[in-house]
């Protein structure tokens, strides 16, 4: 009977888990639905996929600022359709393909935090990104 009990229990905490998870938008490429959600909210905590430099039709930015901009703006696309702003942003991390464009990103990354109040921030270099990208963000953001 403990164990009935138990295992009752367990299935309404495993419920109450997958309540409490939000998948928010559904991204695509070239008409395929991609294997992730753009956004997944658990209980306060939104997390942002990894954003890459695109355009709406899956075409990459021409250059580390163009490609910085379309990420970031991907990535706003997403908050947005969270309820969230750029000053919801708790953590964010940037994949660069070259560390020597760094300062290229960080001149369009500045811009999208006017106050300046940034986000906690890693930065590292990746062997390569999908689709041959230059760079890719994903962030965290604080939702109550």
């Amino acid at each position: 009977m403990k164990s009935i009990l138990a295992l009752a229990m367990l299935g309404v905490s495993t419920m109450a888990q997958a309540e409490g998870i939000q998948r928010i938008g559904e991204p695509m490429l070239n008409g395929q639905r991609l294997p992730f959600s753009s956004a997944v909210r658990a209980g306060d905590t939104v997390y942002l996929s990894g954003a890459l430099g695109i355009t709406p039709d899956g075409k990459l930015g021409e250059g580390m600022e163009a490609q910085a901009r379309l990420a970031m703006d991907n990535l706003g696309s997403a908050l947005k359709s969270a309820g969230l702003g750029w000053g919801d942003v708790a953590k964010c991390m940037v994949m660069l393909d070259d560390m020597k464009d760094w300062p290229a990103f960080n001149k369009v990354y500045v811009t999208y935090f006017p106050d300046g109040k940034y986000p906690a921030r890693s930065a590292f270099g990746a062997d390569g990104l999908a689709l041959g990208a230059l760079v890719e963000v994903e962030c965290i953001a604080y939702a109550p």
